[in-house]
C-alpha cells in the first residue's frame, strides 16, 4: 500500500508521527517520508532519532501558511494530517490560535491537496469532535466536515479524504499517564472527577487505523477504533498504587466522559469486526455499498462512549502495558 510512495505527515513531530514514522519505514518501504512541522528542534530532535535514513526528509512549515503547503506537497502521493492545537484548556483561552490553525489549516490543506494531485489524505480526529462541548472539539468537528466535504469539493480531481477518531492515546506526550507518573511521588494524584471515563488507545492500534484508512477508503468515512474504557480513578491507581487521590473539579471544557459516535450518526454509522465506519449524509454516501462494504448499520440512536462501552482494560493488561513500554512513556 505504502511501498513506493511519497507520504507526507503535518505535524509530524508529535507522539502519532514518530510511531508512524517508525512503524512505516518497519512494515512498508516508502520511497519518501516527509515530516511537515514547525519547530526546528523538534525535527532535529528527531532525526537523530533515525540516523541514516534516506527515506526520511523534513520540511520546516506551517499548515496555517498556504503557499509553503504547495510547495511540501511537490510529488507527494499520500497525506497523515496530525497536525493540530490540540490541548483542550490551551484552545479555550486562545481560541482565535485554535482556529488558524484546526479550522483555516485545514482548508489550506485541502486545497493544495487538491491541486497538487495529491492521491488520498486521512486526517486525525479526535472523541472530542462528537458533540462537542469545547473549542477544540467544535474546530476538530468543523475540520472532519471540511475532509468529508472535500471529497465533493475536488470535482474531476482524484484526491480522496477520510478521517480516523479515536481517543486518549497511552504515553502520549501530554496525557495522563505520563502526568500521574511525574506526580505519584508527590503522594497526592489530583483526579477532576471520581466518576470520569475515558477511552484508552496504544500509538501502534493508532497507526494501523490510519493505515486501515488508506487501504479501504473511497472517500469521506469517518473510521472509529473499538477500544477499551477505564475509569479515571482505576487508571490513577495502577500508576501511582501508593498516592492519595485528590478531587479537584473539571477544568474548562472537558467532558466527564468521551464519545466518539454520537446519536446523530448512528443512522449511517456501521460496525466491523475491530472498527466502526461514520459515512457522510451528503451526496447519498450514507448508505453507499462502496463505501459500506459488508459492514452491518448500527442500531438507531446508537452512541459510543466511554461510560457505556462494553470493553474495559482490566488492571492486569494496564500493568503489563505500562511494563512494556516504560522507557518511552511521555518521551515523545
Amino acid at each position: 500500500m505504502l511501498s513506493g510512495k511519497t507520504v507526507l505527515i503535518t505535524g509530524g513531530t508529535g507522539s502519532f508521527g514518530h510511531a508512524f514514522i517508525r512503524l512505516t519505514l518497519e512494515r512498508f518501504n516508502p520511497r519518501k517520508l516527509i515530516v511537515y512541522s514547525r519547530d526546528e528542534m523538534k525535527q532535529w530532535e528527531m532525526a537523530k532519532k533515525f540516523p541514516n535514513e534516506p527515506r526520511l526528509r523534513f520540511f520546516i512549515g506551517d499548515v496555517r501558511d498556504r503557499e509553503r503547503m504547495y510547495r511540501a506537497l511537490d510529488g507527494v502521493d499520500y497525506v497523515v494530517h496530525a497536525a493540530a492545537t490540540k490541548i483542550v484548556p490551551t484552545a479555550e483561552y486562545n481560541p482565535f490560535e485554535c482556529v488558524k490553525t484546526n479550522i483555516v489549516g485545514a482548508m489550506n490543506l485541502i486545497d493544495a491537496c487538491i491541486d497538487k494531485g495529491v492521491q488520498r489524505v486521512v486526517a486525525l480526529s479526535t472523541d472530542k469532535a462528537s458533540s462537542p462541548v469545547n473549542l477544540y472539539g467544535a474546530t476538530k468537528l468543523a475540520s472532519d466536515k471540511l475532509f468529508i466535504a472535500g471529497n465533493a469539493y475536488a470535482g474531476a480531481h482524484e484526491t480522496r479524504f477520510a478521517v480516523v477518531r479515536y481517543g486518549n492515546v497511552m504515553g502520549s506526550r501530554g496525557s495522563v499517564i505520563p502526568f500521574f507518573l511525574s506526580v505519584r511521588d508527590s503522594g497526592v494524584v489530583p483526579i477532576t472527577d471520581e466518576r470520569m471515563t475515558r477511552f484508552l488507545i496504544s500509538l501502534e492500534q493508532g497507526v494501523e487505523l490510519v493505515w486501515k484508512a488508506f487501504e479501504d477508503m473511497v472517500g469521506g468515512e469517518i473510521y472509529v477504533k473499538k477500544i477499551p474504557s477505564i475509569k479515571v480513578t482505576d487508571l490513577a491507581r495502577v500508576v501511582a498504587p501508593a498516592a492519595q487521590q485528590e478531587i479537584i473539579g473539571i477544568r474548562p471544557g472537558e467532558k466527564l466522559h468521551e464519545q466518539m459516535i454520537g446519536f446523530e450518526d448512528s443512522l449511517s454509522t456501521y460496525e466491523y469486526s475491530d472498527h466502526y465506519k461514520i459515512l457522510p449524509v451528503i451526496n447519498g454516501w450514507g448508505d453507499d455499498p462502496k463505501r459500506v462494504k459488508g459492514g452491518k448499520r448500527v442500531a438507531e440512536g446508537f452512541v459510543y462512549s466511554s461510560e457505556t462501552n462494553s470493553e474495559w482494560m482490566n488492571d492486569e493488561d494496564l500493568q503489563a502495558w505500562l511494563d512494556a513500554n516504560q522507557d518511552r512513556i511521555g518521551a515523545i
